[in-house]
């Protein structure tokens, strides 16, 4: 199985910074980062290219330019540039825990969706977080955040380094398994079976959408949010929109009432994009086609 780590960013080179440390400290290394890219400036670019050479798994930087919130073009451009055949979604500012990509890969199934958790920091402790906190792995430890003003609340126990313990929690959590934009993985053929995201939705929901539309084609989601986590690094959300999102609501009840298993428009009806460019570094003879955009 080869596996793709697809993660959206726009313009926050330093939690960028962060979470691509922790991924070139995972516990395994069978795997590549796709950096999704929606405009970032130049900032961000040398952010990509200095941790590169840091880095013990391929990057492929996959960059559009900024005409607004566009995060279902960039994904779904970064699902095409991507040469896994299983597909892990998260965000940049979403720091994983070290032996995040293993437990995506360990417990994929055929005809299920991942759907994994997180535990959000304030912006306190957010500003006190260190690549070398992120790179050692302290930054999950409980006593680590406690000393930097984190207050233990009722997602503690997703700290828990126990895997029995974790996948107890998992198996009696009332909450249902759902497709979440930063922590979650299926099948590339799923994700291109379902058309991947939908391009007429912007914030709020657009991930959700997806995974609904997964579970109308038999997809089923299953609970990891205990087995595993990422820490979420606190950041403002200019880009929402009251419009935008009475809109996206009135798709996902489109999607729920009429069984739809497709977007609409998604990633077959992308065009091509003359600013769009994709840098590869690293990466084995498994490249996708889409490198030829290059």
């Amino acid at each position: 199985m080869r596996i793709s780590v697809i993660l959206t960013t726009y313009n926050q080179p330093r939690w960028l910074k962060y979470v691509l440390t922790g991924y070139g400290a995972q516990s395994c290394r069978d795997f590549e980062v796709v950096v999704a890219d929606d405009g970032s400036s130049t900032e961000t670019w040398g952010v990509v290219d200095q941790l590169r050479g840091e880095l013990a798994v391929p990057v492929v930087h996959v960059w559009q330019r900024d005409e607004g919130f566009r995060k279902t073009v960039i994904l779904n451009r970064a699902i095409h540039a991507a040469g896994g055949d299983y597909l892990v979604f998260t965000d940049g500012d979403c720091i994983p825990r070290r032996d995040l990509a293993e437990v995506h890969a360990s417990l994929a199934e055929e005809g299920r969706f991942l759907s994994g958790g997180y535990l959000k920091l304030s912006p306190a402790v957010s500003r006190q977080v260190t690549s070398e906190a992120v790179r050692s792995g302290e930054v999950f430890n409980a006593s680590w955040l406690r000393g930097r003003g984190w207050k233990r609340g009722r997602r503690f126990f997703r700290l828990s380094r126990s895997r029995g313990l974790a996948r107890f929690l998992d198996s009696v959590t009332p909450t249902r398994p759902t497709w979440n934009g930063h922590n979650a993985s299926t099948w590339k053929e799923a994700i291109v079976e379902a058309n991947g995201f939908d391009l007429d939705m912007g914030y709020g929901g657009l991930d959700r959408a997806l995974g609904e539309r997964l579970e109308n084609l038999g997809v089923r989601g299953k609970q990891i949010r205990y087995r595993a986590p990422c820490l979420h690094l606190a950041h403002r959300k200019p880009y929402r929109d009251p419009g935008v999102l009475a809109r996206n609501r009135s798709i996902r009840e489109r999607i729920r009432d009429q069984g739809e298993t497709r977007a609409r428009r998604g990633l077959a009806e992308l065009g091509p994009d003359p600013h769009l460019r994709i840098s590869v570094t690293g990466r084995e003879p498994w490249t996708s086609a889409e490198e030829s955009e290059t």
